[in-house]
């Protein structure tokens, strides 16, 4: 199988709100907008790109129907300290303060109004213990 595209789909009960929320504040676009589904796409990458759905849409099988749970989205940009700024300034929730961390990345977590986390990373060089773990070519620098 060859994957032409690949972006999550987040499910909630609020589709217009989630869309308005990863556009405020992630550089997102709106490259279709129905009242039961929105595709984004990163305004600084095309390549980059998620979906919102009404969780409770007919096109879900029924036992999978509802809110999106348990998802982390990971952004890996150039500064997270900007991000973070604006975040905080927007009143968003920081639910893991900005920080180095020896496995290789400075990060934040914050989440979006349906709970799903978003982890804001620039890789960064790992400590030696961690650095032993990664494949050669993977090793952030």
């Amino acid at each position: 199988m060859k994957s032409t595209s690949y972006y999550p789909v987040i499910m909630t009960d609020d589709v217009a709100g989630t869309a308005a929320f990863y556009c405020a504040h992630f550089r997102f676009a709106a490259l279709f907008t129905s009242d039961w589904y929105v595709h984004l796409q990163s305004t600084e990458d095309e390549k980059v790109t998620l979906a919102i759905l009404d969780g409770s849409h007919e096109t879900i099988p029924l036992a999978s129907r509802g809110k999106v749970s348990g998802l982390i989205l990971n952004f890996e940009i150039e500064d997270p300290d900007v991000v973070h700024d604006a975040c905080r300034a927007a009143g968003l929730p920081i639910l893991k303060a900005l920080c180095d961390e020896d496995f290789g990345q400075r990060h934040f977590i914050t989440a979006d109004p349906n709970g799903v986390l978003i982890d804001v990373i620039k890789p960064i060089p790992p400590s030696a213990d961690y650095a032993a773990m990664y494949e050669a070519t993977a090793l952030p620098a």
